[in-house]
């Protein structure tokens, strides 16, 4: 789908068993010094730290999501890392990396 290809954020797919399955281009490009494209096919678990491994293998037991903030180089991101699920089975993880304003409207609607 090209509209993911061209999201202005990354967005990195794995399997169940944490292989890196789908990198779309701003990912690709993000991780170049890492691998880039050819990260595709690799373990999730050994791109991260130890901390983040926790975090990572707490989403595929769970099947909780896990969402937070970072600032990194100036520019403030939210992390969505989700699990993803066909026919109700647990199929992997979905990570979303997306640039947010430093201070950003709040809207409490309802």
């Amino acid at each position: 789908m090209e509209w993911i290809e061209k999201l202005d954020g990354n967005v990195i797919v794995s399997e169940a068993q944490g292989k890196i399955i789908y990198m779309n281009e701003r990912a690709v490009v993000q991780y170049e010094n890492d691998g880039g494209a050819s990260l595709i096919g690799s373990d999730l678990l050994e791109c991260h730290g130890e901390a983040s491994r926790k975090k990572i293998l707490e989403i595929m037991t769970s099947g909780k999501k896990n969402v937070y903030t970072i600032e990194k180089k100036g520019q403030k991101k939210i992390i969505y890392q989700s699990p993803w699920f066909a026919d109700g089975e647990f199929r992997g993880i979905v990570e979303l990396s997306l640039g947010i304003p430093m201070e950003m409207e709040h809207f409490v609607r309802g």
